[in-house]
């Protein structure tokens, strides 16, 4: 209770004075753009929504055309923000021409789905996901397939693999994924956002590979797990590092957190050692510019920027992200993020006005009277060891 309690407090300290001066003067007339990701679309859709409810004068505009389409749109910089699933790689960064920095905003898993009349239990391990989508097993009757999933009775039908057409940082994460535990997938295919599939059907974005999956007997595809969960899509349990089959569920994709976390946040939850941990796990990112100062954009489209990102991490952000099937950010992923997004400036001035988190959290701690004086140095010391 009194850590709940410990929590509330100090996500309130940290966003209670989020906003830099008066929002009804600086939000009226701002129109944000955004482009990529598909895997977090319905989660954006519905948070950019209620933060426009809350803040009238402002529109924000999002186009899901993927994660390498959104990088190359804020490269060109013909948007405000970028989404991605796939942090940039070193030549990214240095295509960027300034300093751009990583904004979790929610995490999610990518899921295995199938359609297989008959099957409603399907145990997959790395090595026969990778053989799959390799083209080296292409019926379901496979012994190997057999082998592990000794209670069902496959059908003699040959297997579907469907993939991503567009740049994807949803195929990045799986490619990584399976270059960690399949030799031969590191050999042959390797990790990317695009690649030289050698077997299956091609669809764009989540929601095309998901709708080819649902209407094709004998397919199987990887989508973002809030896809699955919300269209009730049957996904294969998969065998994680630990040894235990495991599902895409919110505690299961959270376990996958449980990690030290850099503090630029750009890190990878794929094949994590957590007994209880789903081994295709992510966090997906907003892009920005540290430095607002380009392409004409004004002081006030920046501030209201900074405010929406703020309110993507504070709690009524991530209470939204819950509701469609996404995992929140844990408490010391929430603290890092808010240390990256006071970074952000306009010519050298800063633009977020929320507190470092470190001294909310001491704050918080002074003010609490529930929490004893021993309590609460034991909290503090915890809190600083999480963020390392």
């Amino acid at each position: 209770m009194k850590k709940t309690l410990l929590f509330l407090l100090i996500c309130f300290s940290l966003f209670s004075c989020s906003g830099s001066r008066d929002k009804s003067k600086r939000s009226v007339g701002v129109t944000l753009s955004g482009a990529g990701a598909t895997f977090p679309y319905p989660f954006y859709s519905i948070v950019f929504r209620d933060y426009m409810r809350k803040n009238p004068g402002v529109r924000i505009n999002y186009g899901a055309i993927g994660s390498g389409g959104g990088i190359r749109s804020l490269r060109d910089k013909s948007v405000n923000f970028a989404a991605s699933d796939a942090f940039l790689n070193e030549k990214e960064t240095a295509s960027m021409g300034a300093e751009v920095v990583h904004i979790p905003t929610c995490m999610g898993g990518v899921v295995l789905s199938y359609t297989l009349s008959g099957v409603d239990s399907l145990r997959l391990t790395g090595e026969l996901i990778a053989d799959i989508f390799m083209g080296k097993i292409t019926r379901w009757n496979d012994s190997r397939l057999a082998a592990e999933n000794p209670n069902v009775r496959f059908p003699d039908l040959e297997i579907t693999p469907v993939y991503r057409s567009d740049g994807s940082g949803t195929t990045f994460v799986f490619s990584e994924y399976l270059n960690k535990v399949s030799p031969e997938w590191n050999r042959e295919m390797g990790t990317g956002k695009a690649l030289k599939w050698k077997a299956g059907l091609a669809a764009k974005g989540n929601p095309g590979v998901a709708s080819i999956v649902q209407l094709t007997e004998g397919a199987i595809g990887y989508v973002g797990s809030e896809y699955a969960l919300t269209l009730q899509m049957p996904s294969a349990l998969l065998k994680n590092r630990a040894g235990n089959y495991v599902k895409a569920t919110l505690e299961t994709i959270s376990a996958a957190a449980e990690t030290n976390l850099s503090d630029d946040m750009k890190l990878t939850l794929t094949d994590m050692p957590h007994p209880d941990a789903y081994p295709i796990s992510m966090l997906t990112w907003l892009l920005v510019y540290e430095d607002q100062t380009y392409c004409g954009h004004s002081r006030q489209e920046a501030e209201v920027l900074v405010d929406l990102l703020n309110y993507i991490i504070g709690p009524d952000g991530q209470k939204l992200a819950a509701q469609v099937n996404y995992v929140p950010l844990p408490l010391r992923a929430v603290q890092k993020t808010q240390r990256i997004i006071n970074r952000i400036h306009f010519a050298g001035e800063k633009l977020s006005t929320a507190p470092d988190p470190e001294i909310a959290i001491v704050n918080v701690l002074s003010e609490t009277e529930t929490v004893g004086d021993h309590e609460k140095t034991v909290l503090h010391e915890k809190s600083l060891a999480d963020e390392r």
